[in-house]
């Protein structure tokens, strides 16, 4: 069994800092993110550059070379609506530590990603809907068939498509929290990996309140299956539930040091 994929989410241009540091091509607010996060246990960076309209392919090749010149190589999921910087990000991208992620693809106007994706060999993120929130699992399930027919029409392998259930938040949605859940093993019972940005969850909700539900939902996701996340791994509550769940579902031998691991 594999270990569970942290995709740190705390390069993203809605952080001041970090948009602050983009604009102005400032290495070392970005760097500082990506060595807290690569320390906490992230195992590949979301790099999110937003729309970046006018000059998002330097920019993504600029972030690509910054991060993964520092860190070794490490993998990292590019993540902008601008296609053009997406494929600008790849062509310097370093595959010796994991195949880029191009986050993301769903079965309405981003479906095009997944051909990006299919012509680059690298990871999708297709999320299971189209616009809005699905009405139900099966609702889900069409769009998942719809971008996992798309992507295979196209050469890719299953492996390669990371189906997000789209986590909703629980306050205000706690109804619909069950079916994301019975989707997540859905996808689980049919061989395909999955992913999600899970702090949508907890959006909301007081600070003191956020890291006990995110890590609460983390564990009843991987329960059900669920192979990655996108998170702050610098949460500690989250990343000692994460690594408690490998250990107890046999991702991960046990030692008594397994959290320093």
């Amino acid at each position: 069994m594999d270990k569970f994929v942290v995709i740190g989410e705390r390069i993203h241009c809605i952080s001041p800092t970090i948009r602050k540091a983009m604009e102005e091509r400032d290495p070392e607010p970005i760097l500082k993110r990506a060595k807290e996060q690569i320390d906490a246990g992230a195992t590949y960076l979301d790099v999110n550059i937003g729309p970046a309209e006018s000059d998002g392919e330097e920019l993504m090749k600029w972030a690509v070379q910054l991060i993964q010149g520092e860190f070794d190589n490490i993998p990292l999921s590019l993540d902008t609506a601008n296609r053009k910087a997406i494929e600008a990000g790849i062509s310097v991208y370093n595959r010796s530590k994991g195949k880029p992620i191009v986050n993301s693809a769903d079965a309405g106007d981003r479906i095009e990603n997944v051909d990006l994706a299919a012509a680059n060999d690298a990871i999708i993120i297709a999320l299971c809907s189209k616009s809005g929130v699905p009405a139900d699992n099966d609702e889900r399930m069409m769009y998942c068939q719809e971008l996992l027919e798309r992507g295979m029409g196209l050469g890719m392998e299953p492996d390669d498509m990371l189906f997000d259930p789209l986590f909703l938040v629980i306050k205000g949605m706690q109804d619909k929290q069950p079916d994301i859940l019975e989707f997540i093993k859905m996808l689980t019972d049919m061989g395909f990996k999955s992913t999600g940005g899970l702090s949508n969850c907890s959006n909301g909700m007081p600070k003191e309140v956020r890291p006990i539900m995110d890590s609460a939902m983390i564990a009843m996701a991987m329960q059900q299956g669920l192979t990655s996340a996108i998170v702050n791994p610098c949460d500690k509550r989250m990343m000692e539930t994460i690594k408690s769940c490998d250990v107890i579902r046999g991702a991960n031998l046990y030692a008594d040091s397994y959290l320093q691991l």
